[in-house]
């Protein structure tokens, strides 16, 4: 069996990161001993965007979003995800 390196001990998330990006993972973890893992409340991270639609546009989203008792920028993204979809599969 292949002798595995010591993963040092990281002052901060971002000296981790740096590491990771720079050093193969297979040196350091045995990933025939990897388990599967579920992480239910996990949020993917978002950034802000600025948008610029015709007023007209966002008039008519924020009534389909009223319809649905959502808010009318969550709508947007699921519309986006949904497309982006279809577009990806074809």
């Amino acid at each position: 069996m292949k002798r595995l390196k010591e993963i040092p001990d990281f002052k901060t998330e971002k000296e981790e990161r740096e590491f990771w990006e720079t050093h193969d993972s297979s040196e350091y973890l045995d990933l025939t001993q990897a388990e599967s893992a579920v992480f239910p409340n996990l949020k993917p991270s978002t950034k802000a965007i600025s948008l610029r639609l015709p007023q007209g546009l966002l008039d008519m989203i924020k009534v389909e979003a009223n319809k649905r008792d959502v808010p009318y920028q969550s709508l947007i993204k699921v519309w986006l995800a949904k497309a982006v979809e279809e577009a990806r599969a074809q």
